[in-house]
């Protein structure tokens, strides 16, 4: 199964468990997420409505049998007003289904689909060690904008964070296909 394979959707609150699960399931490996512990759909709950009614709703990719394999949110990157047009994009997809081009081709339809929503610069929150999601989000534009030292300590071993951009709305940027929802 490949990205054509799959479908784009808005996610809705029925969704919650599967996003919840994929999100869950990669915090053993201290690779991709801060968080230390497992995280609750209730946990969630606030932030999905806030991104619902903020107009940067949450992006699920169903197999061919409608199951959830990953999502996609765009995060706000901070509360003032005059960072409205920036967000932090994630991408997650299940362990079972990586390594198939999945996250790639949602990264390329968050890319597109950004300027839709009022966004005009993409930004990747990645650890320095998460080598597979740096090379996924440089192979796709994003560029090193920011190095932060050891800002995060997983299991006791300090971690640096990596911060990628993108600005979108040159003629690379607009030229993807716009995703259906």
């Amino acid at each position: 199964m490949n990205f054509a394979d799959c479908s784009l959707r808005e996610a809705v609150e029925s969704d919650l468990p599967a996003i919840v699960a994929i999100y869950n399931s990669i915090i053993p490996g201290r690779m991709v997420t801060a968080d230390l512990e497992p995280i609750t759909v209730e946990d969630r709950r606030g932030w999905f409505q806030l991104a619902r009614q903020c107009g940067r709703p949450v992006t699920v990719l169903t197999d061919p049998s409608g199951a959830v394999v990953g999502w996609q949110s765009f995060d706000r990157f901070f509360p003032r007003a005059a960072y409205d047009g920036t967000a932090m994009v994630a991408v997650y997809i299940a362990e079972s289904h990586r390594g198939r081009g999945l996250g790639r081709g949602l990264l390329d339809a968050a890319v597109a689909r950004a300027p839709a929503l009022g966004l005009h610069t993409l930004l990747g929150y990645i650890f320095a060690h998460n080598q597979p999601s740096l090379r996924l989000f440089e192979a796709r534009g994003f560029a090193r904008w920011a190095h932060l030292p050891g800002v995060a300590v997983l299991d006791g071993i300090p971690r640096d964070l990596i911060i990628v951009g993108r600005r979108l709305g040159n003629a690379a940027d607009t030229s993807a296909p716009t995703p259906a929802f």
